[in-house]
């Protein structure tokens, strides 16, 4: 592992004809959307089983605990978000950027909800198996807004 660190960055001429660096995986939205994706799983993680005990072991209709559960996520992917994830910002303010970062998840909420209603009311499908089936539509949903609207540099 220590002989990666030693491994030299890659140049890269732009078709602006400047020469940048980037790492073995590329750009730096490439490192963001990787980093993005682990936070993700371990704010899931937190969703999924917080969910999963609300609903199964303390008997709270899905809807509300997937609310529940899904507020929690939100939580926890802000917080890895602005310690690890994004190295840009466009909003200055964490208040605002933190109400913006809700606006976005409650949008992503709202399909969670649709989703999760959908498949299992209408088709009848296990809650836990419609809340896989939204994860890709909400994960995208995220990502691509708050990387566009919070967490990009407009220098």
């Amino acid at each position: 592992m220590n002989q990666l660190k030693n491994i030299a960055p890659l140049e890269v001429v732009e078709e602006t004809g400047e020469v940048t660096s980037t790492g073995i995986l590329g750009a730096e939205s490439t490192h963001e959307f990787i980093r993005y994706f682990v936070a993700s799983a371990i704010a899931l993680a937190i969703d999924f089983g917080t969910l999963w005990i609300l609903t199964s072991i303390f008997l709270v209709p899905y809807l509300i605990s997937g609310a529940i559960a899904f507020a929690t996520g939100l939580v926890v992917i802000y917080s890895l978000s602005i310690w690890w994830v994004f190295t840009k910002r466009s909003v200055r303010n964490r208040g605002i950027e933190f109400l913006f970062f809700s606006v976005i998840g409650i949008v992503g909420l709202l399909l969670n909800e649709i989703i999760l209603w959908f498949f299992t009311d209408s088709l009848n499908l296990f809650y836990l198996f419609s809340k896989i089936i939204s994860v890709g539509v909400v994960f995208s949903w995220n990502f691509l807004a708050r990387k566009t609207l919070l967490f990009s540099s407009y220098e």
